[in-house]
């Protein structure tokens, strides 16, 4: 555990040198084609002699389609065999040279993280591992099925938590039948009767050059970063680009969904349909929801909900923007007694801040928390690495990094008010609550415009 005293001062100096130094140091980023066209954007961070890198696919959960969880279990079982390479021999191969590899799936994407030490004889051996088990995945039957009992045993998990079942309920109200309502984690019906050819197709389909990223940070010159992006991506097959998810259909009416659980809290999940990650309006609405519900315990969520009401520990909102339009949600937890009151000071809260919008002194105060941060946000490689897989993945400006603080400092009132009132309905959310009795569901309103 680290020295708290240090760590506190280490804080302390961070946020002194933050105020006294506005201009942030933004890494410049760096764009190419590998030797087979994949797309590679590139972050030189000479500091430490290491590097991150990250492989995004088009192979998310939102390509699931009638097997729901196929994404995730293919994307867990990369590193159970490749070629004649066991798990074992696979996880040795990387832990004798200090390497780390990491696998996940979401709605939009499926990741495989390396982190290595920049070293050759460190380095080459986990990049031919991380290239290997892209190409060449076994997936034998027992591999299969132990990842596929893993993923089961984490459905029970799900089920008991007021929290997952919750996020899936929400999910699923919000989305229907649109390809993010899938539930990514899957359904014991789908993970038991996903078939070993199913996911050898998935891969097949999903894991090409045509759908494919790659982002890198770390102790290289451009040369190098060229020979580790094409070391790791270039045995892969040409595939075929495949057509983004359909647009999200716009709520028509509000729905309330109330979920017994044995829980002394209920969890509340309230929202709607935001946006996809191209909108022009996403800077504008992050800064706004900062002041909402972003912002921790000073946003007006948590000082309503919290510190006015002693209804919640904590509340906060959040825009989740993906390929298409992701969900803007506002989440807290409240003893059972106190359900319907908490509900109603949140939307009231919502109605009242899309009606008028922020005050000029709060905004100021926001944007200045926001700008102030941002170095920190960008410190380590594995945050930048985050950063610039987001920016590789939905296809982001070189420049975004870059020009952040201006954009946020060039935002105004008007801007945030306007933007807000565009893309937030009040009158049609979704609302999920688990927890305290059994109520009957409430049937969908009519919206008032």
């Amino acid at each position: 555990m680290p020295n708290l005293k240090w760590l506190l001062s280490g804080i302390l100096t961070a946020g002194l040198l933050l105020a006294s130094n506005p201009v942030v140091a933004v890494p410049e980023i760096q764009h190419w084609r590998t030797a087979n066209g994949v797309p590679v954007y590139f972050i030189a961070a000479r500091e430490l002699p290491m590097v991150d890198a990250q492989i995004l696919f088009d192979a998310g959960s939102a390509r699931d389609g009638e097997r729901p969880g196929l994404a995730m279990l293919t994307n867990s079982s990369l590193e159970e065999g490749a070629g004649d390479w066991s798990a074992d021999v696979i996880a040795d191969r990387l832990e004798r040279v200090g390497a780390r590899l990491g696998t996940s799936s979401r709605r939009d994407s499926a990741v495989v993280s390396l982190r290595s030490l920049t070293e050759p004889r460190y380095l080459q051996p986990a990049v031919d591992t991380v290239a290997r088990l892209l190409k060449e995945p076994t997936f034998a039957p027992e591999a299969l099925n132990r990842v596929r009992q893993q993923m089961l045993t984490a459905l029970q998990g799900r089920a008991q938590s007021p929290g997952a079942i919750a996020q899936d309920a929400f999910y699923q109200a919000l989305y229907v039948s649109h390809p993010y309502g899938s539930p990514p984690h899957g359904t014991a019906a789908s993970l038991n009767a996903i078939t070993r050819d199913e996911v050898r197709d998935f891969h097949r389909r999903h894991y090409t050059v045509a759908n494919v990223v790659v982002a890198i940070v770390g102790d290289l010159d451009r040369s190098g970063a060229e020979q580790l992006a094409d070391a790791l991506v270039g045995g892969l097959p040409e595939g075929e680009t495949i057509p983004p998810p359909p647009p999200v259909p716009a709520l028509t009416a509000s729905q309330t969904l109330r979920i017994p659980h044995p829980a002394s809290q209920s969890h509340l999940l309230i929202g709607q349909v935001g946006i996809s990650r191209a909108d022009p309006d996403y800077h504008v609405l992050y800064l706004g929801n900062h002041i909402l519900g972003g912002g921790g315990l000073v946003s007006i969520l948590a000082q309503e909900i919290r510190e006015q009401r002693g209804l919640a520990y904590s509340a906060y909102s959040a825009f989740s923007p993906m390929r298409q339009a992701g969900p803007f949600l506002m989440n807290l937890q409240t003893r059972n007694d106190q359900v319907d009151t908490a509900l109603e000071v949140a939307q009231t809260t919502l109605r009242a801040f899309t009606t008028d919008g922020p005050e000029v002194q709060v905004l100021e105060e926001a944007r200045q928390n926001i700008t102030g941060g941002f170095a920190l946000n960008l410190a380590g490689n594995r945050n930048l690495a985050n950063y610039l897989g987001v920016i590789a993945f939905y296809g982001l400006p070189l420049d975004y990094l870059e020009n952040f603080i201006g954009v946020m400092n060039g935002m105004t009132l008007e801007q945030v008010r306007t933007a807000w009132q565009r893309h937030v309905q009040p009158e049609r959310l979704v609302t999920v609550i688990v927890g305290g009795e059994p109520v009957p569901l409430a049937a969908p309103t009519q919206p008032d415009s």
